[in-house]
């Protein structure tokens, strides 16, 4: 199936609406719509019925890509709208996930706007009865850019709510978040800067962040965890700003948030969960540091229940 074509332009500069195709689809997707909130970065938060998939970048192993497909009504309903504006390679990103996700049987539709394009009703209409939205790596600030605060990132908060789930990998992993990691340091190195960007400190006012979807905002999070070794910006977010928990997910590893909020791990790696939200941390001014942090590493199988700070390994082990 072909993706949507993009709105064209007329002679005036203007959207020729006309040329949008909606996606149109049956055994949309139902429940109650969640109730809004200000989240910890100050921009409106959801308390929704669906699911999200948040995947750490890397491969994706089959298994968790049937997964996603499963969770957004299988072969033969799954009604998926890929997003990869994040990525440099242009719309050929969206349209190889897109592919993908045909083969396992799903409707799945490349759309590729800019931000001028988000912000239309006609565009906005494509999320109608979609049962899953997946976000594609790259740089999370292009995507945020391009949908934040549209009525194409309203349309997916209501797709969220209404029961759909909600996918993305490394960068479309960050946008998950209220608070969303962009990638930057102030100060790479601190006061003994190396060639390398490899968040060598954790320190106050290092780590840049914006504000993300808030789709998920009770946590902050990170990607290609391990394998890129970002503890130290993660820890760095954790201590020093609200909400104080935050998610580290490894490539080839999904954090699934179920509708009820528990959270359980998939996949070929682990997550790390920083819980600080308990945590003595030294006062500004001072070197960053805190006594009382919990730290749960946790492979897939396990679970995590934000509410309580509880985790469960595979084997039952609390």
């Amino acid at each position: 199936m072909p993706a949507f074509p993009l709105p064209r332009r007329n002679p005036s500069g203007r959207l020729a609406g006309a040329t949008l195709l909606a996606l149109v689809v049956a055994g949309c997707a139902t429940g109650h719509a969640g109730t809004a909130r200000v989240s910890a970065a100050g921009a409106p938060a959801v308390q929704g019925r669906g699911t999200l998939f948040v995947v750490g970048g890397g491969p994706q192993p089959p298994a968790l890509v049937q997964e996603f497909v499963t969770l957004a009504g299988g072969s033969g309903r799954a009604r998926i709208v890929v997003f990869a504006m994040a990525s440099a390679e242009g719309a050929t990103s969206g349209e190889a996930k897109a592919a993908d996700l045909r083969t396992l049987g799903a409707r799945a539709t490349n759309v590729w706007v800019t931000r001028e394009q988000a912000n239309t009703d006609s565009v906005a209409a494509l999320l109608d009865g979609a049962t899953g939205i997946w976000f594609g790596g790259g740089d999370q600030s292009r995507l945020t850019a391009a949908l934040r605060g549209t009525k194409t990132e309203a349309a997916i908060r209501r797709r969220y709510e209404g029961g759909a789930v909600v996918g993305g990998t490394s960068a479309g992993a960050a946008v998950m978040s209220a608070r969303m990691i962009t990638g930057d340091e102030r100060r790479p190195g601190g006061d003994r800067p190396v060639k390398d960007d490899g968040f060598m400190t954790i320190a106050r006012d290092n780590i840049i962040l914006d504000a993300g979807f808030g789709l998920l905002d009770d946590a902050v999070v990170d990607q290609h965890f391990l394998r890129r070794k970002r503890h130290n910006r993660l820890m760095s977010v954790v201590l020093e700003r609200a909400p104080h928990l935050g998610v580290g997910i490894d490539e080839s590893t999904a954090l699934v948030i179920e509708p009820d909020g528990r959270w359980r791990v998939s996949g070929a790696s682990a997550v790390v969960v920083y819980d600080a939200r308990r945590a003595a941390v030294t006062p500004a001014g001072t070197t960053l540091g805190a006594t009382g942090m919990t730290v749960h590493v946790l492979p897939a199988g396990s679970r995590f229940d934000p509410r309580t700070g509880s985790a469960t390994l595979p084997s039952g082990v609390p």
